[in-house]
């Protein structure tokens, strides 16, 4: 077991050293000031100490993020504002409504697109278009609009999560749906399949690796799509929330501790994922 992890173990480790690293230059000038402003003696082992645990630092340490999350989320209540299970059940909830729009919408696209031809040539251009305009400048149009129609709250971030998520489920499916080989789909009418045989026996089970792949992607998009939808409107709750917060009163420790639920989130949701892939293909007869 530990040699199956032992290369993942040793860059977490390198990654963990390098950022102290950084934390100790990056806040090296800001904690000198301070000492030299108060006219207090120090050394450079009590300037590398103070560059670990300054209150508004230019680089969290790590152990000081950990703490913040820590103290978020097990030190206030669930229901409270200020704990970031509170805040992160807002974000999540709207990631799992985006996620499931979107990965159906591309689900149908990519069957739509693969049973017509015509919509390969003139669907698929747009919508690898759609993937070209940045998010930060689509949200807040998606935002005001669905505000001025009386839709507000959840649904709003769901729609921008499902705008981000059913590009790759689309793309991925159309790989999926198409890779059967041409002697397999000629077997298949050999033994007088009709077209809804043909996919639900054989398009559809070669597809299930890719839609899993693609639907792993999908998940993590859908959580920033969801963090990105909350920062226009100015949310008083979410991780975009907490992001804002800490970036108008400076507290860099609390942008770094929301962050970091931010990247536990999207990889509990792709351990799920994985899982319900694991299982899938089992049932399925593939090797695991």
């Amino acid at each position: 077991m530990f040699q199956r992890h032992a290369p993942v173990i040793v860059i977490v480790l390198v990654l963990v050293a390098l950022w102290y690293i950084a934390t100790v230059l990056a806040n090296a000038s800001l904690v000198r000031e301070a000492f030299e402003r108060s006219e207090t003696s120090y050394n450079t082992f009590d300037l590398i100490i103070s560059t670990l645990s300054a209150e508004r630092p230019l680089v969290v340490a790590p152990h000081q993020m950990l703490l913040a999350f820590w103290n978020s989320v097990f030190g206030y209540p669930p229901d409270s504002p200020r704990s970031l299970l509170y805040h992160g059940w807002v974000t999540l909830s709207a990631t799992l409504v985006g996620f499931l729009i979107g990965a159906a919408f591309g689900i149908l696209l990519s069957v739509l697109i693969v049973h017509l031809r015509t919509l390969e040539k003139s669907l698929m251009p747009w919508i690898i278009c759609s993937q070209m305009v940045p998010i930060l400048a689509v949200a807040p149009i998606v935002i005001v609009v669905l505000g001025a129609v009386g839709m507000q709250g959840l649904l709003p971030k769901s729609i921008i999560s499902a705008y981000l998520c059913f590009f790759p489920v689309t793309i991925g499916m159309v790989k999926g749906l198409t890779s059967p080989d041409v002697i397999e789909r000629d077997l298949m009418r050999t033994w007088s399949a009709t077209p809804a045989q043909v996919f639900w026996k054989l398009r559809w089970p070669s597809s299930m690796p890719f839609l899993f792949a693609s639907l792993k992607v999908a998940v993590t998009i859908s959580l920033v799509g969801a963090i990105v939808g909350e920062l226009p409107t100015g949310a008083q709750a979410g991780i975009g929330a907490r992001l804002l917060a800490g970036s108008y009163y400076g507290q860099t420790v609390q942008i770094w501790a929301a962050l970091f639920t931010a990247a536990l989130m999207a990889a509990v949701l792709v351990a799920i994922i994985s899982a319900a892939e694991r299982l899938v293909l089992r049932r399925m007869g593939a090797r695991s």
